[in-house]
């Protein structure tokens, strides 16, 4: 099998330095581990100029847009790595799934306003890539096959260059302000616990959107919200009309060597200034009945999702209500694992799972049409999917938490939380703040005075 070639690069910790390169370039898009402060990710990944773009038709399927996904990566041509080195993509797609995409694999209502007009899915056809490695400290042009010497010479060119990024500024012309008033958040939750108490559902994430209007390059409202927030599932991708800038710390589906995992969050608490204060939040957390109940539900329905496209008994639980602590939250994360199905591959496996159980509740299709019925607005980006999938069947894909949209002239924030029959309205509506809080705080700072 034809082999990727590779040509190393100095190592830089932060992919900013070589992102700033291709930043305006058509298709640029980066996956960024959050180093060297986040700890969990490994790999940074970055590219541009794709040969082809996908996007799904109006009336087109989730199945039939993913079978042109797979038609794209056969188009591209098989490929293998050296066999001495580590990489997570070597030619492949690139993209985004929306939280809306999941109205193209199952039947659901259709009553929240699209006043966004996102695309429920974009993917790019990717020949190279530069990977950082911040395991062993190296940086590498990855050059799939069938990209000609020409474009290799010109991206080896282009990265070896000194290089000075021409300025860019970013600021909001406004504050955040949320879709819905505290008032309209209870009956909101009141509603959801009416249906749980009818035994509809056992819980339901219900998100409220933040809006604000800015001017300037979101690429540097990104490289802000790092700088506050680093995390190992962050990303920035450009588009038409703006950007997604997202700083998320949840994995929605790995896939390595066919072996899979999904790491679902389900319960937080606030960070503290003060270090017995934020202990004690932690230790709350981690004793939490409540929190481990809604984390074990999310569980319980992973495990069924990646059982439709795992090999029959291959589904395991190695972690278990782990406690994950980011610069403005503490998290209850698990773990599950299982094995691919010989006749089965990662697009499959997205279509059992997609989108996340984490960030929808349980039942997840009743959930997903509570949520569709009292959220005003569609999700967009907020709970999709940033992730890529290499011509192997390599995938790794992030829950789009945390995340922002720039489109046009403003930019949209989410933060919601898992409902359950005891949840208290006050406090769920805190838990969305402390969420999003270090995001807006960060770009409000900017506000032109």
């Amino acid at each position: 099998m034809p082999l990727c070639t590779l040509h190393a690069l100095p190592y830089r910790p932060n992919p900013a330095f070589w992102f700033e390169r291709i930043r305006h370039a058509p298709g640029a898009v980066l996956l960024d581990s959050g180093r060297p402060v986040a700890e969990r990710g490994r790999f940074d990944l970055l590219s541009a100029w794709p040969t082809q773009v996908l996007v799904p038709s109006a009336s087109e399927t989730g199945g039939a847009f993913f079978s042109r996904l797979r038609e794209a990566l056969r188009s591209l041509g098989d490929a293998e790595a050296p066999s001495d080195i580590d990489l997570p993509f070597i030619g492949g797609l690139l993209g985004y799934l929306s939280y809306d995409f999941g109205s193209r694999l199952e039947r659901l209502p259709d009553h929240a306003h699209d006043d966004l007009g996102l695309p429920h899915a974009r993917f790019g056809v990717y020949a190279w890539a530069l990977v950082n490695d911040h395991q062993r400290q190296t940086t590498h042009l990855v050059f799939h096959p069938s990209l000609v010497q020409a474009e290799r010479s010109r991206l080896t060119t282009l990265f070896e260059t000194d290089w000075e990024s021409p300025p860019s500024t970013f600021s909001l012309s406004s504050v955040f302000v949320a879709n819905l008033k505290p008032s309209e958040y209870q009956g909101a939750i009141a509603r959801i616990q009416r249906y749980i108490q009818a035994g509809d559902c056992y819980q339901v994430n219900f998100a409220q959107r933040f809006q604000a209007t800015y001017n300037g390059d979101p690429w540097q409202a990104f490289r802000l919200l790092r700088d506050a927030c680093p995390t190992p599932f962050a990303g920035f991708m450009t588009m038409e009309e703006g950007a997604i800038a997202s700083v998320s710390p949840e994995r929605f589906l790995r896939v390595s060597d066919r072996t899979v995992e999904t790491r679902p969050i389900k319960g937080t608490r606030p960070r503290n200034l003060d270090p017995e204060s934020d202990l004690a939040q932690a230790d709350a957390l981690m004793a939490s009945t409540k929190d481990r109940a809604e984390n074990l539900m999310i569980v319980d329905l992973l495990r069924n999702d990646l059982g439709r496209s795992c090999e029959i008994g291959s589904v395991r639980v190695p972690e278990l209500f782990c406690l994950e602590t980011y610069p403005n939250v503490h998290h209850l994360v698990s773990s599950v694992t299982g094995r691919l199905d010989p006749n089965k591959d990662a697009l499959d496996l997205l279509t059992g799972a997609f989108p996340g159980g984490s960030i929808t509740g349980a039942p997840k299709i009743r959930a997903m049409e509570i949520i569709d019925e009292l959220e005003p607005t569609r999700r967009a980006i907020y709970c999709g999917s940033l992730l890529y999938l290499d011509v192997r069947g390599e995938m790794d894909s992030s829950i789009a938490i945390r995340t922002l949209l720039f489109r046009k002239d403003s930019v949209y924030c989410w933060g919601g939380g898992g409902i359950v029959a005891d949840s208290a309205w006050q406090a769920e509506y805190q838990e969305t703040m402390d969420k999003v809080s270090v995001l807006l705080s960060t770009l409000e700072t900017t506000l032109a005075s």
